[in-house]
């Protein structure tokens, strides 16, 4: 069995093999599991709202068993707001994940750094397994691996824009840098842009508007997930060298058959 085929990552002390992290915000409950199977998600998040919707279906009820449920602070503008969130997701979710979101910019729907770091510290010293959604920038980045994150999850672009990775160096700084899994998270529009960050060394793709905006849901699951792994087999198999002013052949220029 080669290397690439026993590869699997970790958060915390809990051990996963597939690298495509499902977002569920915006789907109908009907199309969930479907999107589920075929991106073969072993995390899929789920925002507190979805899951406490009295009496009514909930997201819950459409996401396989053996799934790690992912609640999130979506809805959160400080810390207090995120940590509270975080402890009334895990009361009903009976998960020890959580994905810190703190947002209180509504234009543009940037992540606040500093608020996300304080709330990484208060639930990490509380048993969670912290999963911090930030702009990537290094000494936050820092802090919070320092706060104890199990993970680091930098925007590609803003939130649901679905334009791809206009973060990329600010992203390769992070992957370079901080001794943690980087889940690229937020504006990934295409699969070949989730391959591109895998291709760069990404721990794992996260993807919600991507795939729930598609014309055929399960077809674009399957094919992120496609992407994914191809990107990931590229990183370990080492990708070739880029050469800068001219070019070179790809077959030798002698020994060629004279006449």
């Amino acid at each position: 069995m080669s290397e690439i085929t026993k590869d699997t990552w970790k958060l915390g002390e809990h051990e996963f093999s597939s690298r495509f992290i499902l977002g569920s915000g915006k789907y109908s409950l009907e199309l969930i599991d479907a999107a589920v199977k075929e991106a073969k998600a072993e995390i899929v998040t789920m925002a507190l709202r979805r899951a406490n919707e009295g009496g009514v279906a909930n997201i819950l009820d459409y996401i396989p068993k053996n799934v790690t449920l992912l609640p999130n602070t979506s809805g959160a503008r400080n810390a207090e707001e995120a940590i509270r969130i975080a402890r009334l997701s895990r009361q009903i979710s009976g998960s020890d994940f959580v994905k810190i979101e703190v947002i209180h910019d509504s234009k543009y729907l940037l992540p606040d750094n500093y608020e996300t770091a304080k709330a990484v510290e208060v639930l990490a010293k509380e048993g969670f397994v912290v999963m911090p959604y930030m702009y990537p920038d290094l000494n936050a980045a820092r802090d919070m691996q320092n706060a104890g994150a199990a993970c680091i999850m930098p925007l590609a672009a803003p939130i649901g824009s679905n334009r791809g990775v206009c973060t990329k160096d600010f992203i390769q700084i992070l992957i370079d840098e901080i001794d943690l899994p980087i889940i690229v998270d937020a504006g990934i529009g295409k699969p070949s842009q989730a391959c591109e960050v895998m291709e760069m060394g990404a721990a794992a793709v996260m993807a919600n508007t991507a795939i729930a905006t598609a014309g055929d849901i399960p077809a674009m699951a399957a094919a992120f997930r496609e992407a994914i792994e191809a990107g990931r087999k590229a990183y370990l198999s080492g990708c070739g060298r880029v050469k800068m002013g001219g070019a070179s052949a790809s077959s030798p220029l002698t020994g060629f058959l004279s006449e």
